[in-house]
């Protein structure tokens, strides 16, 4: 059936039908794929900026970022301020 069909042949019939039983839903999808799209963008904008304000907090505490090298970083001691100890099996008192 499709022995004489090349690839780009197969391509053209496709974009016609497709154009051809959705054309009234495309405007639609059209304006949810730019949504979408729009969403995306400032989202991805938001966790760089979540990002970078981390680094900058960790290197004006002097702590360490997941992910971040450890090199260069003191091992985190208590605070003189912290309060409760730790028993052995983790619980505080």
């Amino acid at each position: 059936m499709l022995a004489g069909i090349n690839g780009w042949q197969l391509v053209i019939i496709l974009v016609l039908v497709v154009l051809l039983f959705a054309a009234p839903k495309l405007p639609a999808m059209a304006r949810n794929l730019g949504q979408s799209m729009r969403i995306f963008s400032s989202e991805v904008k938001e966790m760089r900026n979540e990002g970078k304000e981390k680094k900058a907090n960790s290197e004006a505490t002097g702590e360490t970022v997941p992910g971040e090298t450890v090199e260069n970083h003191a091992e985190k001691r208590p605070q003189a301020g912290d309060t409760g100890s730790h028993s052995a099996d983790g619980d505080v008192r």
